[in-house]
């Protein structure tokens, strides 16, 4: 499709569908998802302005974005902001993408968690996206959040002050800087096995933080850590949450029976039914 010189949003749309098409690359979601982003528009919305010109500036913009996006960048890189919880959730390169497996995580805590006084800690928190979530639907919890990333940091401020959010955030290498203890610990921590890599999508590998996402010890190194040091930082009628690679379930379960013995320990499938996180209750 040749490029139009003054588009209504539906052309402009199809042409962005076109462009992707032409390089076997994306989808239609991807194009909506900027547009829909960048416009501050429902999809209802952008189809009731289908058959209105775009000004000349939101042109400009699209196509400006439609390049990124065809140079691979995934689509909430270039607007650099997507959706979590029904938050609003800047991002950018330091930090990764939230994904919906996280997202149930934050559902696990919330539905095994209705009182109005938890104190919580966020393992490495990256765009803040779980605490603000969990402080988001429970304001009267104190909210605790970690990351060893400065970069990362800024960002996760950034998004607890644009969601109302209060929240301490702390720099430090796991558990490293942490003081007190908590009725909740949660993370989704680096757990991808560097041996992975040759099977990743390029588009992760390129622009996602590798120190987010990849750990030693078969991915398996910073559950270790939280581990060997929870004791010091978990109250004695506390519960830890982590998201888990989808193989990595009896791995982790493993290290903490070791770690807590008597200690209750669930194993919990994703919607797509994969064994994607897991719970541990300290007696509670």
């Amino acid at each position: 499709m040749n490029k139009p010189a003054q588009p209504t949003f539906f052309q402009a749309r199809q042409w962005g569908i076109s462009e992707l098409e032409a390089q076997d690359m994306g989808d239609h979601f991807d194009v909506d998802f900027i547009l829909e982003q960048r416009l501050n528009m429902s999809a209802v919305e952008l189809l009731t302005h289908y058959q209105q010109p775009m000004s000349t500036s939101d042109w400009e913009q699209f196509q400006v974005d439609m390049a990124k996006l065809l140079s691979g960048m995934p689509p909430q890189y270039v607007i650099g902001q997507t959706t979590f919880y029904d938050l609003p959730i800047k991002i950018n390169q330091s930090t990764l993408i939230p994904r919906v497996e996280t997202a149930e995580l934050v559902d696990w805590v919330l539905a095994d968690n209705e009182s109005d006084s938890e104190s919580v800690l966020d393992i490495g928190t990256g765009s803040g996206a779980i605490a603000i979530a969990v402080k988001a639907n429970r304001p009267t919890w104190a909210v605790m959040a970690s990351d060893i990333s400065d970069e990362a940091l800024m960002v996760a401020k950034t998004n607890a002050v644009a969601n109302q959010t209060a929240i301490t955030f702390v720099h430090s290498d796991v558990l490293a800087e942490i003081d007190g203890r908590f009725d909740i610990i949660v993370s989704n921590p680096p757990y991808i096995d560097i041996a992975e890599k040759p099977l990743m999508d390029q588009r992760v590998l390129e622009f996602e933080p590798e120190t987010a996402l990849f750990a030693l010890d078969r991915g398996l190194a910073i559950y270790q850590r939280i581990i060997d040091q929870l004791a010091e930082h978990l109250k004695k009628n506390g519960q830890l949450y982590l998201e888990i690679g989808f193989k990595q379930g009896d791995a982790v379960a493993k290290m903490l029976r070791q770690k807590f013995p008597t200690a209750q320990i669930e194993v919990r499938k994703d919607v797509a039914g994969k064994p994607r996180m897991i719970r541990m209750k300290m007696g509670r």
